[in-house]
């Protein structure tokens, strides 16, 4: 499935989307990308079956200022209240790569990489990298299939089924299903 545009419009769509091939299925596991919690809230009032093993990936503390955790700690709270492992940590992709290019310029491994996942969508490297940080957590089964959920900017307008590797191993990763994302990239 293929949305016009990038950007959150599409969440409940979308989410629809990942509920969907949820169904009947044995895949149990699902990692959303959500900073403020909202599109992992909509997930949950959408989903009916409790044995989801839901993961929210955030960004790390500090990403868009330094010290500024972007959810805050009730929205963390009612979502662990409900089951929700919240995950917050440094970016699969990005991490040190990111800084040394800011600070200096070229282009590193980890961003070559994400790069290259965003001429499908900002959304497909979403869903790869917190499917990556989410396994390299212990959140998520290694070796399993996931359903993943990522968005461009706010909210999500891709949903992927991956089989996530370790961030040390991140070749292993293998994306199954592109389930839906914006025809843009």
């Amino acid at each position: 499935m293929y949305w016009k545009k990038s950007g959150g419009e599409k969440t409940e769509d979308t989410l629809e989307v990942a509920l969907d091939r949820l169904d009947d299925s044995e895949i149990k596991d699902v990692v959303v990308a959500s900073n403020s919690g909202e599109t992992v809230k909509k997930f949950l009032k959408m989903a009916d079956d409790p044995e989801l093993n839901l993961v929210c990936v955030t960004h790390h503390v500090g990403f868009k200022e330094p010290g500024a955790d972007e959810m805050e700690a009730e929205t963390r709270e009612e979502l662990k209240d409900k089951g929700v492992e919240v995950l917050t940590t440094t970016h699969a992709l990005a991490g040190v790569a990111r800084s040394i290019k800011n600070d200096y310029g070229g282009l590193y491994p980890a961003e070559i990489m994400a790069e290259a996942l965003r001429t499908l969508s900002q959304g497909v490297k979403v869903a790869v990298e917190i499917s990556i940080m989410a396994v390299d957590a212990g959140l998520i089964p290694y070796g399993e299939e996931v359903v993943a959920v990522g968005g461009t900017g706010w909210g999500a307008d891709t949903a992927c089924v991956i089989k996530p590797g370790h961030s040390n191993k991140v070749f292993e990763t293998d994306v199954l299903e592109v389930l839906c994302r914006p025809r843009e990239s």
